[in-house]
């Protein structure tokens, strides 16, 4: 960090603090989407971290990093947010009638991560303790099981083995002692590691891969044609159905085909994909005919997730609001 720029920047100079913490905007970003589950909280809580800093520049007083700091403001806030969304009633409308789910889960305040966010990333795996590849700490798995520790434990988890900040440092931009770290982050892996996956997402085909390319193929042909049994066919044995927030979850062939089928049923009509990525895995905005002119309107978006040669998550989520973040129009021609 150029002494000049921050000296500039304390005096006012907007371009000279938009240099000095442009390079960790996209970083910041992702850091509070992994703590709050939200694209669009994750964005207001960015804005208020900058704010915070221009604000503030004054005090900061150089004995951490620049980026050090900013994540502190940036955690700080996502606190309170998360505080706040407590306090708040969250009002959500049931799914009308599904079929009897393999099990009820919690309500999951969780939305996708648009890929394009997450170019230009910079690999911030500061130490050999991190425990986590940049690919794995951006899946869905990953950031859902996230959003079932308590907030300080998640944030614990979250600095000392995806981002790779030592304990030392932790416990400051934590404001709290290194063995209340030490303690939430034992905590905190112990339920992550009952909660993920074996495997994760070290066992999928890679990105744009030839062979991601051809499963999402057939995947997208099976869903467009409303073929239940092909999509069934593409699915591992033990693969999951999910909705957040719906508390619903589907596991195996027949509960699977047994949702999928009552749901088209209801719709009437088969979808139109478009197809995209989210936190780093194929993903497609779903559109439906409208009955009163030649469009295809957005119905919601549908992330999968690849183990080797078959899908073993489906994550549906019926935000409408959400393709926008994804690029993706709300109407299309038919």
């Amino acid at each position: 960090m150029s002494a000049s720029l921050l000296s500039s920047a304390r005096a006012g100079d907007e371009n000279a603090f938009r240099e000095l913490v442009d390079p960790y905007r996209r970083e910041l970003q992702l850091h509070c989407y992994r703590i709050l589950g939200s694209v669009q909280d994750a964005e207001d809580v960015l804005q208020e971290t900058l704010l915070a800093a221009w604000r503030g520049l004054e005090r900061f007083e150089e004995r951490a990093s620049l980026r050090a700091w900013l994540y502190r403001i940036a955690t700080n806030r996502c606190l309170n947010a998360l505080r706040d969304r407590k306090r708040r009633p969250q009002e959500v409308s049931t799914m009308v009638e599904p079929p009897e789910p393999t099990r009820m889960a919690e309500r999951t305040w969780l939305e996708p991560y648009p890929d394009v966010l997450l170019e230009g990333l910079p690999d911030t795996a500061a130490g050999p303790e991190t425990r986590y590849e940049t690919r794995e700490s951006v899946g869905l798995a990953f950031v859902t099981a996230l959003q079932h520790l308590p907030p300080r434990q998640r944030v614990a988890l979250v600095l000392r083995d995806v981002l790779g900040f030592d304990t030392s440092e932790a416990a400051a931009i934590l404001g709290s002692s290194e063995n209340s770290v030490k303690g939430a982050l034992q905590r905190g892996r112990a339920t992550l590691d009952e909660r993920l996956p074996a495997g994760g997402l070290e066992r999928a085909p890679l990105p744009d891969s030839a062979r991601e390319r051809e499963l999402v193929g057939l995947f997208a042909a099976a869903v467009e044609s409303g073929d239940t049994p092909g999509i069934i066919s593409l699915l591992t044995d033990d693969a999951w159905l999910t909705m957040p927030p719906e508390p619903f979850e589907y596991q195996g062939a027949a509960a699977i085909a047994r949702f999928l089928d009552d749901r088209a049923a209801r719709r009437g009509a088969h979808y139109r994909l478009v197809a995209t990525r989210a936190n780093g895995q194929p993903a497609f905005g779903c559109y439906l005919p409208d009955p009163h002119a030649l469009i295809v309107r957005a119905y919601g978006l549908m992330v999968i997730t690849l183990t080797e040669d078959r899908v073993s998550a489906i994550t549906w989520f019926g935000e409408r609001s959400l393709l926008s973040h994804f690029g993706l129009p709300r109407t299309l021609p038919q």
